[in-house]
């Protein structure tokens, strides 16, 4: 492929939905410490780096061996849009791909991570490569169900393909991120991963089913 890729690992101060997700204790490690350690098995990778606003995750980062890029207070506000946040890292990431690594979904393995940066790097026509998750819900929007019949209501596993970007893996040519200002590229390659490794911290609930998952598991189920 010839080209260097950078893993970014963002992680600002603080949380709205869960008090200092990032740096607090995740059983015997936290968020940001299991995560740079995952990326530090993957091959292919040329830098890791962390940006931040956070004096405690830039220490984790420089213990673990790793570059930390500081980021501008604009772009750690709650209110920035993505599609800015997107483009500020792609702006600021060093080296050609982007591989955006998510401390939230803190059940990815390895050989899953591995498996996806092999596939994107094999591409021809791709510019991203994007985990998702199939979704079996009954869907709603203004009274009217959006992938089923009412009148014929389907089990769950006969219901329509229809899948959601959970953003646990995002791979991306740097200037296609930051041109569209997105983690999609514009010729993208979906990539399903199960429903363990998806798991995707967002509230409290989340955070400690993770903990309990990952207590279970271990380490190196994680990278065998």
């Amino acid at each position: 492929m010839g080209k260097s890729i950078t893993a970014m690992v963002p992680v600002r101060a603080g949380s709205q939905r869960v008090s200092n997700k990032n740096t607090r204790p995740f059983h015997n490690t936290s968020l940001l410490k299991l995560k740079l350690e995952m990326l530090k098995f993957l091959e292919g990778i040329n830098e890791i780096v962390v940006s931040t606003d956070c004096e405690q995750a830039a220490e984790i980062a420089e213990k673990s061996g790793v570059n930390v890029q500081w980021r501008n207070e604009y772009f750690t506000s709650s209110t920035i849009t993505n599609d800015l946040h997107w483009q500020h890292i792609a702006e600021t990431t060093p080296g050609d791909i982007v591989f955006l690594a998510q401390v939230t979904s803190p059940l990815l393995r390895v050989r899953t991570m591995q498996n996806a940066l092999n596939e994107f790097i094999s591409f021809e026509r791709e510019d991203s490569l994007n985990s998702v998750s199939v979704e079996r819900k009954f869907l709603w929007e203004n009274n009217t169900p959006i992938n089923y019949d009412a009148n014929t209501t389907p089990k769950s596993q006969d219901l329509p393909n229809i899948f959601s970007l959970n953003f646990a893996i995002t791979i991306i040519d740097r200037e296609v991120m930051k041109k569209r200002k997105n983690v999609v590229g514009y010729t993208p390659r979906f990539f399903h991963i199960d429903k363990v490794e998806a798991l995707d911290i967002d509230d409290n609930v989340d955070f400690k089913l993770a903990e309990l998952m990952f207590q279970e598991l271990g380490t190196k189920w994680m990278v065998e």
